[in-house]
């Protein structure tokens, strides 16, 4: 005999809690800089408290999920959740140092050497002729190169811009010329040897004297 058993979705769709690989203080920091900006454009009030939109829009960010999703869980609409991510966003981007800020920074340490490599953060295919120029042949798949620049430990001082996929890291290197910042302020860089000049020179930069 046929079972009918209920659906499991009510009318209003589901709503879950999901678990983010990121530490509380990302999530305070966050929410700090929500707390604060409203105040400061004179639009104090908003639908949740900083801390939950903080991480809605973590969730939106790491997790790449639809903007959609976490607003209808939250009774909020989507237009809300999307305006969130784009104020978060430009927070961040404006306390990003430029490249020769933090170089400097580590030369007034008394640091002598950067680690300085590419990586490829991957996004969906994209419809139509946006398709093409987002393909990483190298790593057959979609995405963005990024120039990255840490300390000898591995603490992450810089972040280049984002390039169309098809960017190879060495063409992306030469278009933000680290080898001329670094000789400007007497550091050397330990970078991958490619079998490239532009890498090579960035693996023989002068050290500090």
């Amino acid at each position: 005999m046929k079972k009918n058993n209920p659906h499991a979705e009510g009318p209003d769709g589901l709503a879950c809690i999901a678990r983010l690989p990121l530490s509380s203080a990302t999530l305070n920091h966050l929410a700090t800089l929500m707390r604060d900006h409203p105040k400061k454009i004179g639009s104090p009030w908003r639908a949740l408290p900083p801390g939950k939109i903080a991480g809605i829009v973590l969730a939106v960010l790491r997790c790449d999920q639809r903007p959609g999703d976490p607003a209808g869980g939250n009774g909020l609409y989507r237009t809300a959740v999307t305006r969130w991510v784009r104020e978060v966003v430009g927070l961040l981007v404006a306390r990003v140092p430029s490249l020769d800020r933090a170089l400097k920074k580590i030369a007034r340490n008394g640091g002598g050497i950067v680690l300085l490599d590419g990586s490829l953060i991957r996004t969906r295919r994209r419809i139509g002729g946006e398709n093409r120029k987002n393909y990483s042949g190298k790593r057959k798949c979609h995405g963005l190169p990024v120039i990255a620049l840490t300390d000898g430990k591995g603490r992450l001082l810089w972040v280049s811009a984002v390039r169309p996929g098809r960017t190879s890291e060495i063409t992306a290197c030469r278009h933000d010329k680290p080898t001329a910042h670094l000789r400007a302020v007497g550091l050397g860089a330990v970078a991958r040897r490619w079998a490239s000049s532009a890498w090579t020179t960035v693996a023989r930069s002068p050290t500090r004297r």
